[in-house]
């Protein structure tokens, strides 16, 4: 807006009402003396240019569309960490706050674990926030001496780190805000409140809520079905659904408004169900290369493209694991040189994974 207001460009109008009789050029006394004081006004239309630009959402660097936000009630989310599942082996006893480096990241135990199946399994707390926590495998190093302990090996991933809301994320859920009311139990207030319960520390140590999808009237007027992932995108805990399910609509007294839910409102609260899709690949591979150089990393990039199609689940009807795009993923893979066949669960066809379901890798089987 205010573009024009240069230095020059004051300058010369403020020359412009000096008459011609006097020496006006630069250096002169005239010069001289309104030059500092359209310097100063130059710095003035600057700052008034900044200070618009603050003034409106589309524009407000981070710290001001904050401000402008909070008039909604609206803040940015906060990064969160990432708690893993470590299994140890030897001897030993393993005190609260005892710290294991992996990489780049260090852990602490935070007096935690969990018995899955015969394993023993220990959370370990990442000490640095965002995504950079979410290891699913690695070998962990003691910080500190820990006596009897032989080996620790990351089991897997509990919960999900996030890492801080980026500044155009918010700012287009700030004008997404002003689309869809959240009111009254509207489906829009179900999602937030849901996503909300992030912050019930319980909820959140169980894994947290990652995608939502809503039913009306499933079982008749008044009722709604809820189904949810966890914050990694993958099947909740029973532990976990059940905490959900009580502060959405507690089942003793369920439609009496006593969670969120409002009252008349019969909530079913259930985790997504898993669907196992297994990979039989014939490969050609380049010379030098064997199926055990290649297959570990087939694995993993199939798993990141399932993980990659589990993350948009609650924003698609279905989820289609598509055999081009999972021979493509295999091709990216070193000593890959063509993926000559592939089959999902013996089929020559695309996975279509119903509506309520999230792919799961099972067996990776590779031919050359």
């Amino acid at each position: 807006m205010f573009e024009g207001m240069t230095f020059e460009n004051l300058m010369d109008r403020a020359l412009s009402y000096v008459s011609k009789d006097f020496d006006k050029r630069q250096g002169s006394v005239i010069y001289d003396a309104l030059a500092p004081f359209c310097a100063e006004l130059a710095q003035t239309y600057i700052a008034l240019d900044v200070f618009l630009n603050e003034t409106f959402a589309d524009t407000a660097s981070r710290e001001y569309l904050i401000k402008r936000a909070a008039e909604r009630g609206l803040k940015p989310e906060e990064a969160t960490y990432a708690v893993i599942l470590a299994e140890m082996t030897g001897d030993f006893t393993l005190p609260e706050g005892a710290r294991f480096n992996c990489d780049e990241l260090n852990y602490v135990y935070t007096g935690e674990f969990d018995e899955i199946d015969i394993h023993r399994l220990y959370r370990l707390k990442c000490e640095a926030g965002g995504t950079a926590g979410n290891l699913t495998y690695g070998t962990l190093i003691p910080i500190d001496n820990i006596k009897g302990l032989e080996t620790a090996e990351i089991y897997g991933l509990a919960v999900s780190g996030r890492d801080e809301e980026a500044t155009e994320d918010f700012r287009q859920r700030y004008f997404d805000s002003f689309e869809s009311q959240a009111f009254g139990g509207n489906r829009k207030d179900y999602e937030e409140k849901m996503l909300a319960l992030n912050s019930d520390n319980e909820i959140y140590k169980n894994g947290g809520i990652g995608g939502v999808k809503l039913y009306r009237a499933p079982r008749g007027g008044g009722t709604v079905d809820v189904v949810f992932t966890n914050n990694s995108n993958l099947k909740p805990s029973d532990k976990l659904a059940e905490l959900v399910q009580t502060a959405v609509d507690p089942i003793v007294n369920n439609g009496d408004g006593v969670g969120f839910a409002p009252i008349g409102h019969s909530v079913n609260v259930k985790g997504v169900s898993e669907e196992i899709v297994n990979f039989k690949l014939h490969i050609e591979l380049e010379i030098g290369y064997t199926v055990d150089d290649v297959k570990g990393m087939i694995e993993n990039v199939l798993e990141d493209y399932l993980k990659e199609l589990r993350s948009d689940w609650a924003d698609n009807d279905s989820i289609i694991v598509y055999k081009f795009v999972a021979g493509s993923k295999v091709l990216s893979v070193g000593g890959v040189k063509n993926v000559a066949d592939i089959l999902l669960n013996n089929s020559a066809a695309d996975a279509v994974v119903d509506k309520n379901r999230i792919p799961i890798r099972g067996n990776v089987d590779v031919t050359a």
